[in-house]
């Protein structure tokens, strides 16, 4: 009797560590826009045809709202167009360009993420998954959704503009407590990747469009003023007193 019984609590605990390890599985998948499937294009720029490119703009949204500028968010972005090795100087929004020349490249941007962590679907796998006691926790499946989509608008010293767009997302799969804070970092990181990876493909493709050698500076516009010399106005206290000589009769 007392073998039939470890046995069986042996059973059981093999069976409760595998239903645990099944349960906290968890995988990411990421799906690029269509114009990521293209192939990379690559090249070199002479150091003497880069341009500075100046930040002008930052605006992020979050389904849908605005938030504040994340220095982190612009930090990513400035460090995948500094690799692209298309401009000379990288200036952070609110930085100094005074020093910098005529030609000079301005950037705005537009981050918008779109997150859905189906929190209803969450809780009401969870309330099945609690009065299972745990026993159908590996064959139920959540999902957290993240989206991002960024727009970047350039401006070349002529003033001539180029808009790009690019959107990517993701899903994150897990079981039970496999939705830990470093596996929602983990999506959020693979899905900007994979955006702004999309973004700098668009902008490198351009690559001539922005070399300085690819427009003359614009002719300065030349105003004409009429000039004319101004007459003196006298007040009466300035006015010059004649005198009067009054002659006398012998």
């Amino acid at each position: 009797m007392t073998r039939h019984l470890f046995r069986w609590t042996l059973v059981g605990l093999v069976g409760l560590a595998a239903a645990t390890t099944v349960g906290c599985a968890r995988w990411i998948d990421v799906k690029s826009s269509a114009s990521a499937q293209q192939e990379s294009v690559t090249g070199s720029i002479p150091n003497d045809e880069r341009v500075p490119l100046v930040m002008d703009g930052f605006r992020v949204a979050q389904n849908g709202a605005p938030q504040n500028p994340s220095t982190e968010i612009e930090r990513r972005i400035l460090h995948t167009v500094q690799e692209t090795r298309l401009f000379s100087t990288l200036v952070p929004l609110g930085g100094t360009s005074s020093a910098l020349g005529d030609k000079v490249i301005t950037a705005r941007i537009t981050f918008d993420q779109t997150i859905d962590p189906h929190a209803g679907e969450a809780a009401w796998k969870g309330f099945v998954i609690g009065v299972s006691m745990f026993l159908l926790s590996p064959a139920i499946e959540l999902d957290y959704d993240y989206a991002a989509q960024a727009t970047l608008e350039l401006e070349r010293w002529d003033g001539q503009v180029k808009r790009y767009e690019a959107r990517s997302a993701g899903t994150a799969h897990y079981n039970v407590f496999g939705a830990t804070p470093i596996l929602i970092d983990e999506l959020k990181g693979q899905v900007t990747e994979a955006c702004l990876s999309d973004l700098m493909d668009q902008l490198v493709r351009d690559a001539s469009f922005y070399v300085a050698s690819s427009t003359p500076l614009p002719d300065s516009p030349i105003r004409s003023v009429t000039v004319q010399a101004r007459k003196p106005v006298f007040s009466p206290a300035a006015r010059s007193v004649v005198p009067v000589s009054t002659s006398t009769t012998p």
